[in-house]
């Protein structure tokens, strides 16, 4: 029989561990975390509706890659040349939860040929052992990868590969060994190696969310699976890890409170653990609506061009307290969902009669997970035009609300509000309170990339925390190439680079044996460069340029 976890004829939901039903015999449930678990329930076929019979919180949400090279820029090199300091990764783990790695790149190799990778957990690749205390996909050591690499057939021996890319890239921004001839060098390129390779996210998680099916995207609960199994080995193996997350997600309330993002807040308050995460690339998308409507007439109208391609779409509005807000959703015709009010579990669906599209609308009037309301709207073969939203307060009184429409490539660039805000736009996990959130310039000019995320939270968090190079880095591809990669995943993959710098010195070198993520994050803020023209911190830039330097001089 097929694992349940791997079974598009069951979903997966999430639960707290006190919930987990005392009739399960064992395989209708994967513990996640501390505090919660899958349940996988068999259904062949959940209806749009069939959302609003369980919490929304229960759904994990998708995720999608954060990035499509300087060194000097960030005071590494002036660090790593210090005979002090020489900070290089050595005692470190890195751990990559991505699209895998390509193990055969020489950026992966000591000079004898042998493997930096400590294991692969490959979640796609069913063929050979789980790790322990994981019912799915396949573990391959370090033995594993080094016999693998001697071999006239590698992959006879170890079938894992990075299709995609993305993985390779990131973890050769961190611990890639030097290559002068391509003028490439990793972060720490003594580090070793810990990857997960995602499975994608199961096909009728997506389809509830009206995702294209072709979408490459991953969901919440394979990551937090795959953040559990890093801190396994960091227990077997008793040293330093830092965690580089180059994935994000638009799903939420955008405040922090979300799965994952609580999960991060959680584990870098613990020793020898730190986090490095993308602010996300949704800057200049258009895919953010922010109102404050302080005076009668108590509604707001807003407006929402939707592109030819996309046909099947979500968006959520997330209102402030204490409002209670309604919703009509009207086609370019100006055919009318009418007045949708708050309930519990309502689902309305309404069907357009000229422009054979359908909407339907979930408004929540207590999501369970942060109490607040929340107006899920999912588009089916939306026509394409201008789409008008008029958002209402029940009670005639003033409210505030924001709005998003998915991240990533779930939606084209032809989908977007007429009158956008690009404030409020990191993404999950990087508005999370304690992980490092990291937002990319062009260290080439000095200047922010136009994409990168801006905050602060919906719960008003300064976020993202540091600006650090994300223009062009020069990166392994597979196939032994090197190339380069844009955006705030190689940000995110070089601060924690720098993050395992620190860790370094903190406890293989013995400064502070007891260091935590959330302390380096906090030394990491109060050391970076600051422009005199720039107000500090702030939405865009956090507390300013990454400087590893700065940190070192202010600690002596």
């Amino acid at each position: 029989m097929l694992n349940k976890i791997l079974d598009n004829n069951y979903y997966d939901l999430v639960i707290f561990n006190t919930s987990v039903p005392s009739y399960d015999t064992g395989d209708n449930i994967t513990l996640l975390s501390e505090r919660h678990s899958l349940l996988h329930i068999s259904k062949t076929a959940m209806e749009p509706c069939d959302l609003g019979m369980y919490p929304y919180y229960n759904f994990p949400s998708l995720f999608t890659l954060e990035s499509t090279v300087s060194i000097e820029k960030s005071g590494i090199g002036t660090v790593q040349r210090n005979p002090f300091l020489s900070l290089f990764g050595k005692g470190i783990l890195i751990g990559v939860i991505d699209t895998g790695i390509d193990y055969q790149h020489p950026a992966f190799r000591n000079k004898e040929g042998t493997t930096r990778i400590l294991s692969i957990w490959d979640q796609t690749e069913q063929s050979g052992t789980s790790p322990e205390g994981f019912t799915f996909g396949s573990e391959y050591s370090m033995e594993q990868i080094n016999l693998a690499l001697k071999s006239d057939d590698p992959f006879s021996i170890v079938p894992s590969a990075d299709t995609n890319g993305h993985g390779t890239a990131m973890a050769s921004i961190i611990a890639g060994k030097p290559n002068a001839e391509q003028s490439f060098s990793g972060i720490v390129p003594e580090s070793e190696l810990v990857v997960v390779k995602l499975k994608e996210a199961k096909q009728n998680l997506k389809k509830l969310f009206f995702v294209p099916e072709d979408s490459y995207c991953f969901q919440e609960s394979d990551i937090i699976l795959a953040v559990s199994y890093l801190r396994s080995v960091f227990q077997r193996v008793n040293r330093p890890l830092i965690i580089c997350i180059a994935l994000g997600s638009g799903q939420g309330g955008h405040d922090g409170q979300g799965l994952l993002s609580s999960y991060f807040n959680y584990i870098v308050q613990l020793p020898g653990i730190g986090v490095s995460v993308a602010a996300g690339n949704e800057g200049n998308k258009r895919r953010h609506y922010f109102n404050r409507t302080a005076a009668a007439p108590y509604y707001n109208d807003f407006q929402l061009r939707v592109g030819e391609n996309d046909k099947n779409f979500a968006l959520e509005i997330w209102p402030y307290i204490p409002g209670r807000l309604t919703v009509d959703v009207s086609s370019p015709n100006r055919e009318s969902t009418q007045r949708i009010y708050p309930s519990i579990q309502d689902c309305r669906k309404s069907d357009f009669i000229f422009t054979q599209s359908t909407v339907w609308v979930n408004n929540i009037i207590f999501e369970e997970l942060t109490g607040n309301q929340l107006i899920l709207i999912r588009f089916g073969n939306a026509v394409p035009g201008v789409w008008y939203l008029r958002v209402q307060s029940q009670d005639e009184e003033p409210y505030s609300f924001h709005c998003w429409l998915p991240s990533g490539d779930l939606i084209s660039d032809e989908t977007f509000f007429i009158n956008d805000n690009p404030d409020t736009t990191v993404n999950s996990p990087g508005n999370g309170i304690h992980q490092l959130t990291v937002t990319a310039y062009n260290q080439l000019n000095g200047s922010i990339l136009a994409e990168s995320g801006r905050g602060y939270t919906r719960s008003g968090q300064v976020k993202p925390d540091i600006a650090a190079p994300g223009y062009q880095l020069s990166c392994a591809v597979p196939g032994n190439r090197y190339g380069s990669v844009t955006g705030t995943g190689a940000a995110a993959a070089h601060t924690a680079g720098v993050v395992a710098m620190v860790m370094e010195w903190a406890i293989p070198r013995g400064n502070y044996t007891s260091i935590t993520g959330y302390d380096i994050n906090r030394m990491i803020m109060r050391g970076a460069k600051r422009s005199r023209t720039e107000a500090y911190p702030n939405n865009i830039w956090g507390y300013g340029q990454l400087e590893i330097n700065n940190l070192f001089e202010r600690l002596s």
